[in-house]
């Protein structure tokens, strides 16, 4: 679950209020769930490029500590340079005039937030690992892949230094598996712990292409996570189906449980998953009254802890899952990518044609159509060009 504070939003950092958070937690594991997401607020944590605040560290120690409480046991994934999120762009004011993937004097002082992060959490036994960010490439979709893949590399390995044996990541919507935005999809499938996917029919335009109970929207975290068995360097490395979920904006509210039950079997079938982390735990208090009105009512909890439809669906379903995992589906027949940086929703129209076709397909980069021992290890017979 990706932690919504019931309150206070992630204000929270500033509007602490533990017994709520708490509260929160026990609702969250009362789910079945065993790992929680959670965002700093960068100009929170870190005010100054030399200087991260105490007040906060402390906070989100806290944090883990109430994770461990015997009532809750969450494992906690921590999203550092937030940046993005929830529609705002969160960004410390010296920030001003520099770009965090290219501006020496900004990588600096990001390594010293993770440092001191690793000081304060890192011998946690919580602590999951670190998330570079939500969604980077949205506030830095000009800076050229080679660029952002780079500075990805250098922080991974940063977090890899100081909180070694930890879960680290970069936490991408899918941009860069569609549009090789900031990050290329090959850095996508190699740098970090996992390859994370963000797979919303709405943003991704899956729902306004499929309509609500298309194949492509059905299917559409099945084709991303296809898409990073394609370009990942090695067979089993980890998917993280990290975010996902709907809102009564894009489909009626009682339908969205029978699409997630749908959704969440479709897209383990690919196999090889870490996890999977649905958007969000809360909906957010309507006394904010900044976001969009689709960011209100993703919570499976409403902002007084009672279990909506789609909570109490996605509760039973751990349950038949942990019963009886998603097999993961034979896929001898492979869609072969075309050569471009484009693989969005026009390519996966071809993918999705082939599951109404029947089949289950793979996806193979054009490199690795002609690599017969690539194909044989992944049990593929037969290749559908386009």
């Amino acid at each position: 679950m990706n932690y919504v504070p019931s309150k206070h939003w992630w204000y929270s950092w500033q509007e602490w209020d533990a017994t709520s958070i708490l509260e929160d937690l026990r609702a969250i594991a009362g789910l079945g769930m065993d790992h929680i997401r959670v965002h700093l607020l960068w100009p929170v944590f870190q005010p100054d490029p030399s200087v991260v605040s105490a007040v906060s560290l402390d906070r989100l120690r806290e944090l883990l500590d109430l994770a461990d409480h015997p009532d809750v046991s969450l494992d906690v994934s921590v999203s550092v340079l937030d940046g993005w999120l929830s529609g705002f762009t969160f960004l410390p004011a010296w920030m001003s005039g520099r770009n965090m993937i290219t501006d020496s004097g900004a990588i600096c002082a990001e390594l010293l937030l993770l440092d001191t992060l690793a000081a304060h959490i890192g011998d946690h036994r919580r602590f999951l690992g670190f998330d570079l960010g939500n969604e980077l490439s949205v506030p830095n979709g000009g800076v050229p892949t080679e660029r952002g893949e780079q500075w990805a590399s250098l922080l991974l390995d940063h977090c890899a230094s100081v909180a070694p044996g930890r879960f680290h990541v970069n936490g991408v919507d899918h941009l860069p598996w569609f549009e090789a935005r900031t990050f290329s999809p090959a850095a996508c499938a190699t740098h970090g712990s996992a390859s994370v996917l963000h797979t919303y029919p709405y943003w991704t335009g899956a729902i306004r292409r499929y309509g609500p109970d298309g194949t492509g929207v059905l299917h559409l975290g099945e084709y991303m996570a296809e898409l990073a068995e394609a370009f990942s360097p090695v067979r089993g490395r980890p998917k993280w189906l990290q975010e996902f979920g709907a809102s009564p904006v894009e489909r009626p509210a009682e339908s969205i449980p029978q699409w997630a039950a749908s959704f969440v079997r479709n897209t383990l079938s690919s196999g090889g998953f870490w996890g999977c982390t649905w958007w969000g735990s809360h909906d957010i208090d309507r006394r904010f009254t900044g976001f969009i009105e689709y960011e209100y009512d993703l919570g499976l909890l409403t902002v007084d802890n009672e279990i909506k439809p789609i909570g109490a669906r996605l509760r039973q379903l751990i349950g038949e899952l942990r019963d009886t995992p998603v097999r993961p589906a034979a896929r001898s027949v492979a869609l072969v990518l075309p050569d471009s940086r484009e693989l969005g929703l026009h390519v996966a129209d071809r993918f999705f044609a082939l599951v109404d076709d029947g089949l289950r397909p793979a996806l193979v980069t054009s490199e690795r159509a002609d690599d017969p021992a690539h194909l044989s290890a992944r049990g593929i017979t037969e290749l559908v060009h386009f």
